[in-house]
């Protein structure tokens, strides 16, 4: 038995994969402004917008949090909400175990703070075709973050300008992109009710404590228990 070719993390694999991401960072503008506008109608400066979007580097979590944000900041409530958003992450990081698995360092670990959805998706198409660069990854990876956190600081500025009431239709963008990520995690009719459960949680825990972020925690909670309880009962 032959062993497999070794995995290496090279400059050309960082350049190929920063290539590689240019067309996903066209698509994502739109996403990065308008998280950057929710930033400043939040009451952020642009320190700290910016900060917030190089260090947390998820639009999904950070329009989440934005959305409901108060003074004083819901940390717990809003820590768990991020979390719950961002679970996917845990399942979709394993399936990269192939390089990953073999790198240690600055390279595993500054990888996986990179991981977003669209570059794990490039990386993952470039691992099943043989690829054996994890650097990829990481090229792809550190373009978007760059694209991120310019287009968010650019997204406050532009919302300094606008100044846009809370409630806006701009805002609905956030809603948007859970919609989105809804949909692409459709199987059909097996989904229904555990999606139903999640939903009426969701709806009565934000009426009962409006303002907060313990339906989304709710609600995830209550479709995940329903999904395991519903696959108990059919094995």
């Amino acid at each position: 038995m032959t062993n497999p070719a070794p995995v290496v993390f090279t400059r050309h694999g960082i350049m190929r994969g920063a290539k590689a991401a240019i067309p996903l960072i066209i698509g994502l503008i739109p996403f990065g402004v308008v998280t950057g506008v929710a930033s400043q109608a939040a009451g952020l400066s642009l320190l700290e917008a910016v900060v917030m979007s190089a260090t947390v580097f998820g639009g999904a979590a950070q329009l989440l949090v934005l959305g409901t944000w108060s003074l004083p900041a819901p940390i717990l409530a809003a820590t768990l909400a991020a979390l719950t958003v961002n679970l996917r992450l845990v399942l979709m990081g394993p399936l990269l175990a192939p390089w990953y698995d073999r790198l240690h360092g600055w390279r595993v670990w500054g990888s996986l703070f990179l991981l977003v959805d669209q570059n794990w998706a490039l990386a993952l198409r470039e691992l099943n075709r043989g690829g054996r660069d994890a650097g990829y990854m990481f090229g792809s990876g550190v373009v978007m973050w760059l694209q991120w956190v310019i287009l968010t600081g650019v997204g406050h500025q532009l919302g300094t300008v606008l100044s846009l009431p809370k409630g806006h239709p701009l805002f609905f963008c956030g809603l948007a992109v859970f919609v989105s990520m809804l949909a692409g995690m459709w199987r059909g009719r097996i989904d229904i009710l555990p999606w139903i459960v999640a939903a009426a949680v969701a709806v009565s825990v934000s009426l009962l404590l409006p303002g907060t972020f313990w339906f989304i925690i709710a609600g995830a909670l209550a479709g995940s228990l329903t999904g395991a309880i519903r696959d108990t009962l059919k094995s």
